[in-house]
């Protein structure tokens, strides 16, 4: 197998797990950067260029600044080496350079995005996961994490069956897919159920291997091989069929996730989809907001409140924050001292006495790091929406959906990137998402498309930038 094809296979392990494991995806995040530095080293690829790369820089360097200014800069520098985590958005670009390995990529995230969603569900129903305190979270280590993923699949299946050529069909192999999907999900959720004890291979192992390790495992196998695949199959079809279960799944499971800023992520990520690709199919969004007000479902409505702790604790640490800003304006009181410095920050009305951060993008990276690196974060973002707008417009025609021509399906990638970036800003105005592992890798992940589709246009002219 060439050096490109184990990129490729490891990028795709990448994207199914990214769902369900922060350990595996980080580990192959090493293994597949291992493999590009290989690949640049016996000058078989260039290193991406991107008009992101100046405020990418510049976030990061003035990071840097922030945690040496620190009160404490060695855990600051601590704090700051999740940086090495935007290196994955130059290997998406480079791995994604084709149409077949874009496809493939994206049908194993599918596939990731649809085992987190039916992971949830089954955690609400059948394991208890059915409380605020305890809110089911898949495989993940916090519930907002897996609502942020879950925002994130919904999303992402919205555009793809936006930009669908035709509906989804059932290929014999589709059929095996899903069945082995299915029984893990259902093996994974009895074992759980069951409390059945991880096992142990060796007295010295700390933690034994739980069937969440070998979920996890086989997941990734799968995905590695969805895109090494010989043959046509898996087939565009393929990732429809997946979208289309992802889709309503995914918005289930948002639901029963009880979170708010991911259920008006989702809105403003899908309302962009809409409005790219068929502005007129608003009206189901505004149908669907109309139908929650008439019903009134519990499970929304006791959400849909400003009274709780939680939005209280929410108005105080902003106060608190904007605080710190004035205090240390330029640097900020540096990465991962929030939790530190809160208490002498903290409006006395809060309700809760520490805080590990602002659950708010803006003010925590304006706190953490200062005023620039806001701006610098804020460029960053701006030019990455702008580009996959670019993008997504050039190839989404106007039509009814499922009958796409063949353009403006390539382009769904972009739409995807677009409507992700929307969603986590809109979220993001009450969650520090940027600043969880989890959804950073996911949003790297899928920022990155709108370049792929231009590195691919620029490789086919010749150009190798």
């Amino acid at each position: 197998m060439t050096l490109e094809r184990k990129q490729l296979a490891i990028m795709a392990a990448l994207a199914a797990v990214v769902f369900v494991s922060i350990f595996a995806t980080q580990t192959l995040l090493w293994l597949a950067l291992l493999v590009f530095l290989a690949r640049l080293v016996s000058r078989r690829a260039r290193f991406p260029r991107t008009p992101l790369d100046g405020p990418i820089l510049a976030f990061c360097l003035w990071t840097l600044l922030s945690a040496s200014f620190s009160v404490n800069p060695a855990l600051s520098l601590e704090s700051a080496s999740k940086l090495v985590l935007f290196l994955l958005f130059y290997l998406t670009i480079d791995t994604l350079a084709s149409e077949s390995a874009r496809e493939r990529v994206l049908t194993a995230a599918l596939l990731g995005g649809l085992a987190l969603v039916s992971l949830t569900i089954l955690q609400y129903f059948l394991l208890g996961f059915d409380t605020l305190r305890l809110r089911p979270r898949g495989l993940l280590g916090h519930y907002m994490s897996a609502s942020g993923l879950t925002m994130g699949v919904v999303v992402l299946a919205a555009a793809r069956l936006a930009l669908a050529r035709e509906w989804p069909r059932l290929h014999p192999k589709d059929g095996r897919l899903l069945a082995g999907l299915a029984v893990a999900v259902a093996v994974l959720s009895a074992t759980q159920a069951a409390g059945i004890p991880s096992l142990r291979l060796s007295p010295l192992m700390r933690h034994g291997i739980g069937a969440e390790t070998f979920f996890v495992i086989g997941l990734a196998l799968t995905g590695g091989a969805l895109a090494v695949a010989r043959g046509r199959w898996p087939e565009p079809s393929t990732a429809t069929l997946l979208a289309a279960l992802a889709l309503p799944m995914g918005c289930l499971a948002l639901v029963l996730s009880q979170t708010r800023n991911a259920w008006l992520g989702a809105v403003a990520g899908l309302a962009t989809v809409a409005v790219v690709r068929a502005p007129r199919t608003l009206w189901l969004l505004a149908a669907a907001v109309v139908a929650v007000l008439a019903f009134r479902p519990a499970t929304i409505m006791n959400r849909l409140t400003l009274e709780d702790d939680s939005s209280r604790d929410r108005y105080y640490m902003w106060q608190a924050g904007i605080d710190m800003i004035e205090d240390k304006p330029v640097f900020g009181q540096g990465p991962g001292m929030i939790l530190l410095v809160y208490p002498s920050y903290r409006w006395p009305e809060a309700p809760n006495p520490r805080a590990p951060h602002l659950h708010d993008n803006a003010l925590q990276i304006a706190a953490e790091r200062g005023l620039p690196c806001l701006v610098f974060w804020l460029w960053w973002m701006a030019a990455a929406m702008g580009d996959a707008w670019r993008e997504a417009r050039r190839g989404a025609a106007a039509g009814a959906p499922f009958s796409a021509s063949a353009a403006c399906e390539h382009a769904w990638p972009a739409l995807a990137a677009l409507g992700v970036l929307v969603a986590v800003l809109a979220a993001g105005l009450f969650e520090y998402n940027f600043g969880d592992s989890e959804v950073l890798m996911f949003v790297l992940l899928t920022a990155s498309f709108p370049y792929a589709l231009h590195r691919q246009r620029a490789l086919l002219a010749g150009d190798p930038a």
